[in-house]
This record gives structure tokens, C-alpha cells and sequence, in this order.
């Protein structure tokens, strides 16, 4: 496939503060993280429609000489082995491309407009509001520059589908000058509704991981369709709200697809030494009729939650911090280590919120809600998808 070039005119975007530039110093031994820049960054909490959990993939890229497109979707940090190499030379743990050059000898480099791109279909269709490109152990050959766009697919459009001439992008980030070795971060302002990207990298390099931030947007004729499906999973349009505590792994584990494969993969809270306990607060897809629950512990052995309870509110999303308006869904009831607990309810409850309340500490790995919207929910998410371009 060929080059394609860049198209649509950039979306509102700024930069993290502060941004990085130019070389990092050459591994000298140690840990490699050592002097990798970062900064903190306002939308890591959102939940990463990027994650290969969801479904995401890197379905082409126009180069891969020296390291595979699909390392940039890796779970975890990039590593780094300073005496692993190939045939084609050093293995690095991300996508890098081959050095660009001119077209003769009497003109050797790259022109402006020269760049390596490669295609990411989000695991779940959302409102991007930040991205990282992260160029750990890029040092010396990160690109100088990068972009991104995002574009609106229905179905699983082939790459040659995604780069058809009347594929419209639009620009999240426009071409920004990047650092080596760092977690390069921007805030995205177009406020639409993606499937895909494309990672531009100008002229060419290595990024080692993406993580896009964002908003799950799902599709309104899908979840009809469905008729009875979990209200909080994440690729449903479910979020977290809040939560007491996130000290070991994020709260944004227990609505994963899946089960859990291993204790991280919950959400595990520190020891508590006071009288209190931890708790979650969660957004249903929109307004629903629950009619069946499962709080999962799997992998949570010696430090699953010794009791749980669920209540619901049919409250504005964003809302609810106060104690007013929670009715209990489920009682107090004790949880077993490492079991997927069930309850069938009496009727179903109407809801727009959630919140597990764990005593005193310790985890859970999954919470399912299974029931179906309302004509008032559903109503208002086919709203927000027509609004969203979807």
C-alpha cells in the first residue's frame, strides 16, 4: 500500500505541559527508566479505547522493518534489553520503521511531507480526549514529529476500506514535534465519535506504546438488538465514577471484558486500619431495568473483599456523592475467595448509577449488571449517538 497522505483539517488540540523534545541521553546501564520523561497527564483516569482487552488492533502500518505495529498496543511499559539483537538489528519493544531517504544522490533526504503511518482500530467506538504516544527507549530514533487522525467506520472495514479516497479524518493531534525516551500526551477537543486511527510518524522512527483515552460510545442499534446485556461493561458504554481507593490496580478492572486471568487484573484496594470501608461508584450505559448481578473474586485469594453490598440510584451521571437517593439493590453479603457470585433479583430496578460498597477491604475482580434499557434510556443514547455523528 502506499504512503497516504494527510487530510481534514485539524480538530482543537494542545499539547501536556510540559512537552518533550529532542534526544534523550544514550542508555548508559541501569534501569532504563531511569531519565524517561513524563509528566502527569488529566485524562489517564478514562478509561484506554486502545486496549487489546476491548478488541483493539493495529491493522496495518506501510512499514515495520525493525519492530512490529502491534507492540504499540502492548499491555504494560515497553522493555528494554540492551544486548537483544536480529538479524535486522536491534529488537526494540514497539513499531519502528526504516530510516527514509531521498530519491538521489544529488537529494538524499526525505521531503517535508514524507511519513510512516499505521492504522488502529479502537476496541470500542468513543469520544477520544487524550493520547500518549510513548517513545520509552526511543532515544536516537524516535520521529521528529507526530500526528494523529481518527475517522468513522461502521462494521470491520479492510485497511483498503479505511484508506479509500472518500474516508474523511479528522486531525486530533496535528503534526507536534516529540521527545525520545518519553510520554509524549495531548488533550483532543473534536468531541466525535471514532472507530479508527492513524498514527502518522514524520519521517519515520519508532513509538513504543499508544494509549488512547476517551469516552465509550457504543451503538444504540447494537444494544437493542441485544436486548438483555451487562450494563457496565465497559465496550457498553458503563464507566466508573468514582472510587475510595485505587492503590494497587485501577477500579476500571472490575468492568473489563472477561474474567479475570490474574490478581492485577481486579481491582484490589491497600490494608485498611480504620473502622471504614472501600466502595465503587459506577454509571450504567444509560437508564435500565436490572435484573441480575455477579460480583466475581477470581485470583482474589487472601485478600478478597469479606462482604458486599450493591445500591442503585436513578440520579443525573456525575451526581450522587451525597447519600441521598440510594435504595439497596443487594445486601450485605459475605464473598467467597476466588468464586463468581450470583443473584437474581425479585423484579427489576430502574437505575442510571451503581456504587459496591466492600467491607472492610480487599477486592473484587468483576461486577456484572444484566438487564435491558429503558424506552427513556434508550431514547436518550440513540440521541447522544446521532449528536456524536454516529
Amino acid at each position: 500500500m502506499a504512503t497516504t497522505p494527510l487530510s481534514a483539517p485539524a480538530a482543537s488540540s494542545e499539547p501536556a505541559v510540559p512537552s518533550f523534545t529532542g534526544d534523550a541521553s544514550p542508555y548508559a546501564g541501569g534501569d532504563p527508566y531511569r531519565d524517561y520523561r513524563s509528566a502527569e497527564l488529566p485524562f489517564t483516569h478514562l478509561v484506554d479505547l486502545a486496549d487489546r482487552r476491548l478488541g483493539a488492533g493495529v491493522v496495518a502500518a506501510n512499514d515495520e522493518f525493525f519492530a512490529e505495529r502491534e507492540n504499540l498496543l502492548k499491555p504494560g511499559p515497553a522493555e528494554f534489553d540492551p544486548e537483544r539483537f536480529g538479524h535486522k538489528g536491534k529488537i526494540m519493544d514497539g513499531w519502528e520503521t526504516r530510516r527514509r531517504r531521498g530519491v538521489s544522490a544529488a537529494v538524499p533526504h526525505p521531503t517535508d511531507d514524507d511519513h510512516d503511518w499505521a492504522l488502529v482500530r479502537l476496541g470500542a467506538p468513543g469520544v477520544v480526549r487524550g493520547i500518549v504516544v510513548d517513545t520509552a527507549h526511543f532515544r536516537g530514533n524516535y520521529p521528529q514529529a507526530v500526528s494523529v487522525e481518527a475517522t468513522s467506520v461502521p462494521g470491520s472495514p479492510s485497511p483498503d476500506d479505511l484508506l479509500a479516497d472518500d474516508v474523511v479524518w479528522t486531525t486530533l493531534v496535528p503534526r507536534t514535534a516529540v521527545g525520545g525516551h518519553a510520554a509524549n500526551g495531548f488533550t483532543v477537543g473534536a468531541g466525535g465519535r471514532f472507530t479508527h486511527l492513524r498514527v502518522n510518524q514524520h519521517p519515520d522512527g519508532g513509538i513504543a506504546r499508544l494509549r488512547v483515552y476517551g469516552d465509550v460510545a457504543p451503538d444504540p442499534g447494537w444494544l437493542a438488538a441485544l436486548g438483555t446485556f451487562d450494563l457496565l461493561a465497559l465496550e457498553n458504554g458503563g464507566r466508573v465514577e468514582d472510587a475510595s481507593d485505587r492503590f494497587y490496580s485501577p477500579a476500571t478492572n472490575t468492568i473489563q471484558p472477561g474474567r479475570s486471568r490474574q490478581m492485577d487484573d481486579g481491582w484490589e484496594t491497600r490494608r485498611r486500619r480504620d473502622k471504614g470501608n472501600d466502595w465503587i461508584r459506577y454509571e450504567l450505559a444509560e437508564q435500565a431495568e436490572i435484573r441480575a448481578v455477579e460480583i466475581d473474586t477470581a485470583y482474589l485469594k487472601g485478600n478478597s473483599a469479606g462482604w458486599a453490598e450493591l445500591s442503585v440510584r436513578d440520579g443525573e451521571p456525575g451526581t450522587g456523592t451525597e447519600e441521598a437517593g440510594w435504595t439497596e439493590l443487594v445486601p450485605r453479603t459475605r464473598l467467597q475467595p476466588d468464586t463468581n457470585h450470583r443473584f437474581v433479583l425479585d423484579g427489576p430496578v430502574t437505575a442510571r448509577q451503581v456504587r459496591i460498597d466492600i467491607f472492610p477491604d480487599g477486592g473484587i475482580s468483576r461486577l456484572r449488571l444484566f438487564g435491558s434499557l429503558t424506552d427513556e434510556g434508550a431514547s436518550r443514547l440513540a440521541l447522544r449517538h446521532r449528536e456524536l455523528g454516529g
